[in-house]
């Protein structure tokens, strides 16, 4: 008799302390009353009667989520792979719990295939050099679909994207061709404007013919500093004739 007191008195305390259970601050408990859903607790010390409440716990931190690789086709027909991570937090953990079976998997889920839906819609240049907009408008497409769950999608990071290296080959070809096309337009914009220098430079001479000879005389100057060039002196025709005269007499 007294085994079965002692018994009974350790289930008690047992219940009892089954009872009590503490959340952390991060923490938040969801309590179905006989299957009903009944009300959300925490943090700290709360009460769960057993057998007719049950409680389920969620996390409220920010979450982590590593989207696996996804093979895609571009809007321009370039196979590429592309591979994400997210960040969101439950804000609601009466939905996240009731609304979904696994919010986990079911975030996941709709993370891949909002990825290739999205990135399929844009072309390989866009791709490789507007992530910025492209991580906003997958997290927007997330935020709002995942609202129903009690989900807060905070952030979406594309992390790599792959390219096949036939691709890569005539990615670096046409980045050489844009090279050449700028050197090419930059040397012709050079040659113009030094065109019109020296139209102004011809009609500032054109106003002192002395100037040009002065110029001239500078020129030779330069020329014969360097001792291998030859020097080539044009003389006056007129010059040649008035000798031509003389000698003539």
């Amino acid at each position: 008799m007294q085994t079965f007191i002692i018994v009974i008195l350790l289930m008690i305390v047992a219940l009892v302390i089954s009872t009590f259970r503490v959340l952390r601050e991060y923490e938040r408990g969801v309590i179905f009353l006989l299957g009903r859903f009944y009300k959300v607790k925490g943090p700290g010390l709360i009460v769960v009667i057993p057998f007719i409440q049950q409680i389920v716990r969620v996390d409220l931190r920010t979450l982590v989520l590593d989207v696996p690789s996804q093979d895609l086709i571009t809007r321009d027909n370039v196979s590429v792979n592309v591979n994400a991570v997210l960040y969101f937090r439950v804000v609601d953990p009466q939905k996240a719990i009731i609304n979904v079976e696994n919010y986990m998997d079911a975030t996941g889920q709709l993370a891949q295939t909002t990825l290739r839906s999205v990135l399929g819609q844009h072309e390989l240049d866009e791709l490789l050099a507007e992530r910025d907009r492209l991580n906003d408008d997958i997290q927007d497409i997330l935020d709002r679909q995942s609202d129903q769950w009690g989900i807060k999608v905070s952030n979406v990071e594309i992390k790599h994207v792959d390219i096949d290296e036939s691709m890569i080959r005539a990615i670096a070809k046409q980045a050489e061709a844009e090279r050449e096309r700028r050197a090419k337009v930059i040397h012709a914009d050079g040659e113009f404007q030094a065109s019109g220098k020296l139209v102004e430079a011809a009609e500032q001479l054109a106003r002192q013919p002395t100037a040009i000879q002065l110029r001239y005389l500078q020129t030779l100057t330069e020329i014969a500093g360097d001792k291998s060039s030859t020097i080539v002196f044009p003389v006056p025709s007129q010059l040649l004739d008035s000798l031509h005269k003389m000698m003539s007499k």
